[in-house]
């Protein structure tokens, strides 16, 4: 009997929805089938955190499949949310000068600090401003860009702090994340590649995984060099936080064959060689989606019908109007 090839499954953000999560882990193992499920390589594109109310629980689920599946190959990208989680926990990779001060991130975001309430509790002069940022208490409570309420901070990251059992903006956090979620956090990949892929099996012939995209104006090399350096002293990183900069794949990876797959932008969008998978972006009422490849089949965490009308209003938005743009 020939042993089963795998395949690559893309995983869309899942902020802090469990049980969506493992329907969507029970939903692909099913599709797959389990001899092909166990050897398959999946990405999961970031934002585990905020929004939904069992971050816990999803990192607890996360954590757990490198052991339970030994012979699955997982990766785990970095999200904007989850940079913004660990700059709060004082998780970001350490400084490359001891000259460089977290301070120096405040700037370019000082003119939100009012209304963005940041955070300023024990420990705040060396903490990034994203994660000022991320446990602050806006100071308007409704998102007029979501038509929803804003829950805690302009991350929405009340639900996180609750699942942890404590009130946003607890500086006992620190103290109740455990170990294994600090570990999860600080090790975040920021880019992943994956190199000679069958162009005629695939429509590629390479991978790169990002969180939300790399920039057509920039240098490629630049962006990639800076992902694998984990570069922080940015007080935003445009291949977490990008919109419509990083919503097309630049010009040389077109010529080169190279698809850019990531999440973040709240749209199911495909093209040759561009792949964003984000249908829920966080919303209770939208399914976790992820698209396996080389079929391109979508895989969600529910078969609801209603779901899908639901999710064709809500979240096909052409770039230029995105919702979550001032993250």
């Amino acid at each position: 009997m020939e042993a089963s090839e795998g395949v690559i499954v893309c995983v869309g953000d899942i902020h802090g929805y469990a049980d969506k999560l493992s329907n969507l882990w029970h939903n692909l193992e099913a599709y797959l089938g389990l001899p092909t499920f166990v050897v398959s390589t999946f990405i999961f594109l970031g934002d585990y955190c905020d929004r939904g109310p069992e971050t816990r629980k999803v990192l607890d689920f996360l954590t757990s499949l490198p052991p339970s599946y030994p012979s699955q190959h997982h990766i785990f990208l970095c999200g904007n949310h989850d940079f913004a989680f660990a700059a709060f926990l004082h998780l970001l990779p350490p400084l490359s000068s001891s000259e460089f001060s977290f301070q120096s991130t405040w700037e370019e975001f000082i003119h939100g600090q009012g209304r963005e309430g940041w955070w300023s509790g024990p420990g705040y002069e060396t903490m990034h401003v994203q994660g000022r940022r991320w446990a602050g208490n806006m100071q308007e409570r409704f998102n007029v860009k979501k038509g929803t309420e804003y829950q805690g901070s302009i991350y929405d990251a009340g639900p996180t702090f609750s699942s942890y059992g404590l009130p946003h903006g607890d500086p006992g956090l620190n103290d109740a994340v455990p170990p294994a979620h600090k570990n999860f956090l600080r090790n975040l990949a920021w880019i992943y590649e994956q190199d000679n892929l069958d162009e005629a099996k695939y429509g590629f012939r390479k991978l790169i995984a990002v969180h939300a995209g790399l920039e057509k104006s920039k240098s490629i090399e630049e962006q990639i060099n800076l992902l694998y350096g984990k570069d922080v002293r940015l007080p935003r990183v445009e291949p977490f936080s990008g919109r419509k900069n990083v919503w097309e794949t630049p010009n040389e990876l077109v010529e080169q064959g190279v698809l850019i797959v990531s999440g973040h932008h709240g749209v199911l969008h495909t093209e040759q060689l561009r792949l964003i998978i984000d249908e829920g972006g966080g919303l209770p009422h939208l399914p976790i989606a992820a698209m396996i490849l080389p079929s391109r089949t979508v895989i969600r965490d529910t078969d609801d019908p209603s779901t899908y009308s639901r999710m064709a209003k809500d979240t096909v938005v052409h770039p230029e109007v995105l919702v979550h743009a001032d993250l």
